[in-house]
């Protein structure tokens, strides 16, 4: 055959080859198209039922498509259970053994107990639904059961808390103190749920809301916060005034770190997720020296205490200090009676431009409160609560009178007093009023959870060496805000008042937020930016390795 010819033929051979291997290709492909659309791999399963209590085997078949609950296409199911095939086998998974394999049809023997009784598997298996998220993840706390002697041994000694006063009417109701009964006819309060609540009893009053936190747990690997119910302040308070000897002083302090470090929980963290309540200043807690005529406890600055956090009414700027408000005289029950005392002070008409509920501070050179008094006196616009012996104090000492002159007034004034904060402060804005400060410390570096972060638009600031050199007349100053200004910055406090006081222990609020439910929620914060920087400083540590 001439070799061009035979060329010919095998060029016409390749491509009636090529042609028929495409046309081979091309039905495999809607073949396997036409298969994968049409076909159900099913699973036989032998299940146990019950007839006449003689168990026997059944044999069912079901799908052996992914599960609707599960992004996992290899996965067994069984029992109510899901099973990843990947994974280790469980006890539960271990009663499921395979009898043979034909093709896409696969049969199990189910050697459990029988969990079901006559009933439709396949729908059983479809009325499976996801598993709900825990409403509590990343919410749980823990609390120690404290031995008496930090905490409710204190409060049966309540009458010697305090050098000056008996603290006992002060921790009733809870920690409240005793309720209010307003004799006047002005109706300055609400109906309900008004106490004659010390400055100091904070910490009781947060312990007993605590007791009723949705997201309590008796299992400390469930927490993501632990709480200390030591009452700190009520502790310090007794040794603050009598030269009692510094060793006293830190003994309950020393015994409880010395407690805590032997706790597991302790542990987990080295306390890093541990927290606190001082219903007193920092300053309190922070003993400099070991001199006798130094001032406190030197409870935070105890090893142990440094790594945990805590909460006060008043930081010294510690990164372990969290600022919360003093407790008010109003603890509501309910969402409405917030919401109706919000409209009450929004109605309220304020007769005066200012005022200024407290005393001067004779020996002190630093201080401004005596130049705030005598341009309150001179002023008819300012009203002055003088909180002197006498019948003054008793005045100042009376939330129904207090109250009335904050409902009534514009602006408040809130200078520094033995320490930057006061319990005023939030007694002003709970009333409606305007708050005025003369230093950063009082409110805007403080009490960051609570209160708005531009401090403008709820309050005035008045430089306290202004005040000193008496460049200004708070008078003139007040006068010379706008009254769309006060408008906003009134409904801003009027706003914001669910946020600073703390409702009655035993109860719940539904859709707002009290000062107690902020805490919480800055605390677990806290607690979880930690913990995650823990973590990601082992991993670098790991990668570094």
């Amino acid at each position: 055959m001439d070799i061009s010819m035979l060329r010919k033929q095998l060029v016409r051979f390749r491509f009636v080859l090529l042609i028929t291997l495409f046309i081979f290709s091309v039905f495999l492909l809607c073949l396997d198209y036409s298969f994968l659309t049409t076909n159900t791999t099913r699973i036989t399963y032998l299940v146990p039922a019950v007839r006449n209590n003689n168990p026997k085997q059944v044999e069912i078949e079901i799908d052996n498509t992914p599960s609707n609950f599960s992004t996992n296409f290899n996965e067994i199911i069984c029992c109510n259970t899901t099973y990843n095939q990947n994974s280790s086998v469980t006890d539960e998974a271990k009663n499921v053994s395979t009898i043979h394999d034909e093709g896409n049809r696969r049969k199990y023997i189910i050697n459990s107990p029988p969990p079901l009784i006559q009933v439709n598997v396949d729908k059983v298996f479809t009325m499976l639904a996801p598993k709900k998220l825990d409403p509590c993840l990343g919410q749980y706390i823990y609390v120690y059961d404290l031995p008496a002697r930090f905490n409710k041994d204190l409060l049966k000694g309540c009458d010697t808390l305090m050098k000056w006063e008996n603290m006992c009417p002060h921790l009733s109701n809870l920690g409240l103190g005793t309720k209010i009964v307003e004799k006047s006819n002005k109706k300055v309060l609400s109906k309900k749920n008004w106490y004659a609540t010390n400055q100091f009893s904070l910490e009781l009053i947060f312990h007993n809301t605590m007791k009723n936190y949705k997201c309590l747990t008796n299992d400390s690997s469930l927490a993501s916060a632990i709480y200390v119910p030591y009452y700190a302040g009520l502790d310090v308070g007794k040794y603050l005034w009598g030269g009692f000897n510094i060793s006293i002083r830190d003994e309950s302090p020393k015994e409880l770190m010395k407690w805590l470090s032997q706790q597991p929980q302790w542990r987990k963290m080295s306390g890093k997720d541990h927290f606190m309540v001082g219903g007193r200043i920092s300053y309190d807690f922070r003993r400099r020296s070991d001199d006798i005529e130094d001032w406190g406890t030197k409870l935070m600055f105890l090893p142990e205490a440094s790594n945990m956090s805590i909460l006060l009414i008043e930081s010294s700027g510690y990164e372990n200090e969290f600022p919360i408000p003093y407790p008010t005289y109003f603890h509501p029950k309910k969402d409405d009676e917030i919401i109706k005392w919000q409209r009450k002070m929004r109605n309220k008409k304020r007769d005066y431009l200012f005022s200024f509920a407290g005393a001067p501070r004779p020996n002190s050179t630093s201080s401004i409160r005596n130049e705030l008094i005598k341009q309150c006196e001179s002023s008819k616009s300012c009203k002055l609560v003088g909180c002197y012996f006498g019948q003054n104090k008793k005045h100042c000492g009376d939330p129904v009178h207090v109250m009335d002159i904050f409902q009534n007034s514009v602006f408040c004034l809130q200078p520094p007093g033995d320490s930057f904060t006061r319990r005023s402060i939030f007694d002003s804005i709970l009333a409606g009023c305007i708050p005025v400060f003369f230093h950063p410390q009082s409110a805007y570096k403080q009490y960051l959870w609570h209160l708005p972060k531009k401090g403008s638009s709820y309050s005035v600031f008045i430089p306290e060496i202004d005040v000193k050199r008496k460049k200004v007349m708070i008078n003139k100053t007040l006068l010379n805000v706008s009254k769309s200004e006060v408008l906003a910055m009134r409904e801003e406090i009027i706003r914001i008042i669910p946020r600073i006081l703390y409702r009655y222990p035993n109860s719940r609020l539904e859709t707002l937020e009290d000062a107690f439910d902020v805490a919480v929620k800055g605390i677990l914060g806290r607690i979880e930016a930690m913990r995650r920087k823990i973590t990601n400083s082992y991993h670098a540590k790991v990668v570094a390795v």
